[in-house]
């Protein structure tokens, strides 16, 4: 992960190339960590790094999925919708059977597909707003597809700056160490244990 996304031409690379720096945060603010400090919640928040992870997987997952039905709605979702409820409650918590390492890769193969639709969707087609889910507006009818892939964008921004915090509380690790950790290299006046040539964080 660079510590800047890379320079863009237009406005789908724009959208490609942010929605992939922001979903990168993630592998860097979970170098190193073993499952229990991934699942940890040493903050003031009830959020973990992993249930983080969780969460902007089923995200994307939710939003991007309506971008690939549009203009018509996905599939509903048969299930009552206190089990719904609980299910979307369920993916802020990373449980007990649960590894980093197997978040890690399911999100990675989510944002694989985000990023295959940013690079082929209409950015102007219609995307509908469901009337049926209290949290959504009632006034509107439709967004875009690109309104929604700066929505997942935003998302993913909110939500990694609740990581970073939650990830310092943990051990002290910033962002930048993280970077120089994730790819392999050890930087001047830093006192870090990320070095070049292998060894991880704390609990690593």
């Amino acid at each position: 992960m660079p510590a800047l996304a890379p320079p863009v031409a237009d406005e789908r690379s724009a959208l490609r190339e942010y929605l992939a720096y922001h979903q990168s945060a993630y592998f860097a603010v979970a170098y190193g960590l073993t499952d229990e400090q991934a699942r940890s919640t040493p903050a003031a928040s009830a959020l973990s790094i992993g249930g983080l992870v969780k969460h902007v997987t089923g995200m994307q997952r939710s939003w991007m999925g309506r971008v690939a039905a549009a203009p018509e709605l996905p599939p509903k979702d048969p299930r009552p919708f206190d089990e719904i409820a609980k299910d979307f409650g369920d993916q802020h918590v990373m449980r007990p059977d649960e590894t980093l390492d197997g978040l890690l890769r399911a999100y990675e193969e989510e944002n694989a597909k985000s990023l295959r639709l940013v690079e082929t969707a209409d950015l102007d087609t219609q995307v509908p707003v469901p009337q049926d889910i209290p949290w959504f507006p009632k006034n509107q009818k439709a967004w875009s597809v690109r309104w929604v892939i700066l929505h997942v964008i935003n998302e993913l921004a909110r939500h990694a700056g609740h990581a970073d915090i939650i990830r310092e509380t943990i051990d002290g690790a910033t962002m930048y160490e993280l970077l120089a950790g994730l790819e392999g290299w050890q930087v001047e006046g830093w006192v870090t244990p990320w070095k070049k040539g292998g060894q991880k964080g704390a609990g690593g």
